[in-house]
Order: structure tokens, then sequence, then C-alpha cells
């Protein structure tokens, strides 16, 4: 395929010599680009492809890197990489080694500031702005928020602050239909026009200056000129709340019309106090599957018809869909549950539960902590809330777990996806410290369940505990073995199962850890050595009966966990044996304390010898 104009750029500098006609079939090679390279890597596609004339705009416009933009929601910036000298490597991203897919400080001068969730734009842009007037330096400052991250109140609480101190910033609201309102007509286009017109603003200020001057009366004339401007905006502009809190409220304006967005641009590039720019967009522009159905097109997988390799053949759905089987089932059984997620229908496995329970199914928009907090009120009046949040996620809401549900003893239940490793979705997506973070929290239970069974056991588990919060982790991988039917059992808080007796070390292991475990006995049996399995499906409060029983037997134990060693479960638990005086060896597998890089699941515990020949290699060493 040949791209004749993004060939021959290699940084957004060669975008300022281009007609606009040469802008438009750089959108089209653009496009065309990112649809090729995404549908054999896999990758976020519909965000990004919506967002191409904004960003070729931007581009243009702005000088970067002098100038910054902040993007929020990152995986709307593909079409940023591209521009910024990265086209030779996007094929790579999201692999071992390859382009990150979201912005990262670290990857290129271009990204401003980091972002792998939403609604942290306007914060950082913000403080970007400030920082720039502290240094007397003279750059603009932009701030891209979109696909869906208005919902998050820390886009409003930065509003709020942004519209007080009054600094030079640009937010530009690319809205694709997940939040605010719709476009309604040429109209709407056409008072921006008026709006943004360096004539119109220098004649609306310059009345004002003159209703100033007056000898009397000036400031009735001043309030009644407010109060006329007020009210024409609340009858034809749905930005009266941005008004209110200190923006220049433009828009909404067509985020497809190029030269629209780059005449608005030029136009409020220069206003010196913070401006809202709302502009409508398609999600998945220019592939018609990804416009007609964007939820299905947000992200896609590769491809390649390469075997993928895992060490464990996937006998059942993944464990997101097995929860949302396991709380439709529940929701026919008992009318006291409700689900909640926020933002994360599709990823935590709900769809199902939203379109046969609508009126006790929960979407709060990306704002977790009000998730939390709104599922604690629910549980002071008898109704048993189920909160399914991604682990990484879920730590933005920590203090109203811990204030809000755990201070008074709730019995809400959390669901934690994506626990352990997201795979290529790297380290801001990856659960590495929700073990660390959970267990330190008094009253709190905390379960890993090794298998899909083992989930429907512990859910049910939890809803028959009411002594307070109970959470469940689970991560993005197959759920091994799961049967939809059978008897429930209904597990001992803390206990723990053995998979395999031993006599040699005990090798305790949480989650789907555990086939990793018995794989490696199986091997090391071989080599003479005899291992005990333990599923620690209860991280806290431990199995101190087992515990107790293990410091008799067994002069050697090994932990393995799909989380941080730093605060995690191995290092709980060896605190625990040593405070009883144990004598034995400790080793604890886990990940180490830093943040662990994007790639597939089996590259990445291979990396960090969570695998089987890792989990052998660190055995064999204790003998």
């Amino acid at each position: 395929m040949e791209h004749k104009i993004l060939a021959r750029i290699h940084s957004p500098a060669d975008l300022k010599p281009l007609s606009i006609p040469e802008l438009k079939q750089l959108c089209q090679e653009l496009r065309e680009f990112i649809i090729t390279v995404i549908n054999e890597t896999g990758g976020h596609l519909a965000p990004s492809l919506g967002a191409i004339e904004l960003t070729v705009a931007m581009h243009y416009v702005y000088n970067m890197p002098e100038d910054e933009i902040v993007w929020d929601v990152g995986h709307q910036a593909y079409a940023h990489k591209i521009l910024t000298g990265r086209m030779d490597r996007f094929a790579t991203i999201r692999q071992l080694n390859g382009l990150s897919g979201f912005l990262k400080r670290s990857e290129s001068e271009y990204d401003s500031f980091g972002a792998g969730h939403a609604s942290t734009s306007i914060s950082a842009a913000l403080g970007i702005a400030a920082a720039r007037d502290h240094n007397n330096q003279s750059f603009k400052v932009a701030a891209i928020i979109g696909d869906g991250a208005m919902t998050g109140g820390l886009a409003f609480e930065a509003l709020n602050n942004a519209g007080s101190i009054r600094k030079q910033l640009l937010v530009v609201l690319n809205d694709n239909k997940m939040s605010i309102s719709p476009n309604v007509g040429a109209l709407r286009t056409y008072l921006n026009r008026i709006q943004t017109n360096p004539i119109y603003n220098r004649i609306r200020n310059e009345i004002w200056d003159l209703a100033g001057s007056l000898p009397v009366g000036k400031s009735a004339v001043r309030m009644g000129l407010k109060k006329i401007e007020e009210s024409l905006k609340n009858l034809l502009v749905p930005g009266i709340l941005f008004d209110e809190l200190g923006f220049r409220y433009l828009g909404p304006i067509d985020g497809h019309d190029l030269g629209e967005l780059i005449l608005t641009l030029q136009n409020i590039k220069n206003i010196k106090t913070p401006v809202l720019l709302h502009i409508n967009t398609k999600k998945g522009k220019g592939l018609g599957a990804a416009e007609v159905d964007p939820v299905k097109y947000h992200g896609i997988a590769a491809n390649s018809k390469a075997p993928k390799t895992s060490e464990s053949v996937a006998k059942a759905p993944n464990f997101q869909n097995v929860f949302g089987d396991l709380v439709c089932e529940i929701a026919r059984n008992r009318s006291d549950t409700v689900c909640i997620t926020a933002a994360m229908r599709e990823g935590t496995g709900l769809v199902n539960f939203a379109r046969e329970f609508p009126d006790r199914y929960y979407d709060v928009g990306i704002a977790e902590g009000h998730a939390v907090t709104f599922a604690a009120g629910l549980a002071t009046n008898k109704i048993r809330p189920i909160v399914a949040i991604y682990s990484t996620f879920l730590q933005r809401a920590y203090d109203h777990i811990i204030h809000d549900v755990a201070v008074q003893n709730l019995p809400v239940i959390f669901c934690l996806d994506r626990a352990g490793l997201a795979g290529e979705d790297g380290p801001t997506h990856h659960g590495s410290l929700d073990l660390a973070y959970l267990q330190v929290i008094p009253g709190m239970v905390v379960a890993s369940p090794k298998n899909g069974n083992e989930l429907r056991h512990l859910l049910y588990t939890a809803l028959n505990y009411s002594d307070g919060p109970f959470a469940i982790r689970y991560p993005k991988a197959s759920a091994i073995d799961y049967m939809p039917s059978g008897q429930v059992e209904l597990l001992p808080i803390g206990s723990w199962s053995t998979e395999l007796p031993g006599k040699d070390i005990a090798i305790l292991a949480l989650g789907p850890m555990v086939y990793q475990a018995l794989a490696a006995a199986e091997e090391l049996a071989k080599s003479e050595i005899s291992c005990e399995v333990v599923n620690c499906r209860f991280v806290k409060p431990l199995d101190h009966q087992y515990l107790r029983n293990l410091q008799k037997r067994f002069n050697r134990v090994i932990t393995i966990e799909e989380g941080t060693i730093l605060g995690g479960f191995g290092n709980n638990t060896a605190n625990w044996l040593y405070q009883q005086g144990y004598n034995g060896t400790v080793k604890m597998l886990g990940f180490p304390d830093k943040f662990i890089p994007h790639g597939t699941r089996d590259e990445l515990l291979k990396i960090l010898k969570l695998d089987t020949s890792g989990i052998i290699a660190s055995i064999k060493a204790l003998f």
C-alpha cells in the first residue's frame, strides 16, 4: 500500500507546509495504515480511528514538542504516535520490547504525560500550565479528553480548579457519543464560527470595555450584558456548565471536518483564559464495521494464524466470562444482589447480566471511587452489591474501600478482573498490587480461585459471609476448569486445599499458579524431589492450621503468586511463619519491585520465572 504523504512525515514539523487537501489525504492514509497494522498485530482500533482529523489538526496548528498536548485514554493516540516519528516501529505496538499501546514519557518527547486509564488529562495539563507560568515560559498547553473520560470525577475536579486559577489551557472534549450531548445541526457550527472569530472576540471585548467606561450605571449595564449572553447560551449552547466553571465553551463542531477544526484551533490558540472546545466524532470512523459496532472494535485481537503457545490449554472460557455466567445464575436465585461496574461492562463480563437484569445493573461511568461508596450505601440496606472492577483500576478507589466499606464492616463483594498480568496493555493495566493493598485492610477477606469452579464456590461463599468486605481476584486468563452446574461448596473462610501431597518441599500457590506448580512438581518427581502442592485460595486470612502443621513437616517452603512480592502473599506468609519461630527457608516467587512491561502473558511469565521451567529452577536451587 502506497502512502505518498504519510511516508514524508517524520515529525509534526513536516505537516506545516501541507495544504488542506494534502492534510485530508494524510488523514485517509493514516486510517488505512492503522487499520492494516492493527488487524495484523491487534490493539485498540475504533478510538484512534475517530481521532484522526483531530490529531492532524492539533499537530498542524500547535508546535510540538515545545507546545504540550496531554492525551486522555491514550488508546485514542495511535495517529499521534505515527506522526511523531514512530511509524517505522508502529507494527511493534503492544508487543514485548515494542511500542506501548498508551502514552509513555520514556518513549517519546512528544508524549507529555503517560496515561493508561482515563480522566487524568485536565489535571495533568493544568499542572503543566502552572509550571509554565511559574518558569516564565510561553508555550501552549492542551488536554484532549474523550472516549467517556468526562464521566470521571477527576475531570470535573480539574475543571473546577482550572476555572479558578485561570491559566491558559485548551481542553478538547472529543465526544464520540460515549458522553455529553449529540450534535444538533449546522446552527451550532455557525455559532461557533462567530464565537471563535477574532473580530467577534475583539468586538465582544470592546463592548464590555465600553460598558465599563460609562460615567454612571456601568455595573448595571455590564450585569445586563452578562445576563443576555448567558440567556442566549442557555437557549442555544449546551455549555453553560463549563462557562460557569470559568471556561469559554465553544462548540460542538464536526470533529471530522479538518478545515473547520484547523480554523477553530487557530482562532482560539491565543486566548489567554481556559477554553473548552467540544467536538463530535464517530468512533471507528472510516471502517464500516467499527462505525456500526464501536464496542466490538474498541480493541481487536491479531489476525495472525500462528499457533498460540501456552502451558495451559484453554478447556473453559476465561475468568471474566465465567464471572458473567455466575452473577446471572446468582441473580436468578437471589433478588437482593446487584452488579456495579465503572464503564467496563464488556471487560468485566457483565453484558448478559445487564441485558437480563437491567434494573439491578449499575454502570457508574469512569468513577471507581463513586462505584465503591455507592455499593457501600446499597449494603447498608440489605442489598448485596457485587462490584466488578479491574484490579489496577480499583486502586483509584482505595480510600473509599477503607473509609466507606471496611471501617463500617459492610458486606460488599469486590471481584477484581485482570489481577496479575494483563498482557499487552502493560504496566498501567497489570494487577500487580491488589494482594498487597487489600490484605492490609482490617476485616477484608481476600481470595484467589485456581479455576472457574472455585470462583463459583468463592462467590457463593462471599454471599454467605456478612461480617465485612470480601475480595476475589482472578487473572486475564482461561478459567481452566469450569462446570456451570453441580453442587456449590461453601468454603470455610481461611481454608486451603492440598492438591498433591509430598515430603521434601511445600509449594504454596495462588490462583491458576496452582497448575504451574503441579506441572513443576510432576517434573521434579523425576529428580526424586517430592513436592507438596497447596492451593492457597484464601490470601487473608491465612490457613494457620495448615501452616502450623507445615512447620513440623518441611524445612523448605516456596510461595508462588501473580503479584508483587513486596507486601504480597508470600511476604505475609513468611512473616507469620518466622514470628512463630520457623527455622526453615521460605523462597518467594512473584513480581519484583518494579513495573512489569507489556508483552503476552506467556512471555511475561517466562521473564518473571513464573512459568513451569522457572519454578523448577527455583526449587532445584533450594536443594
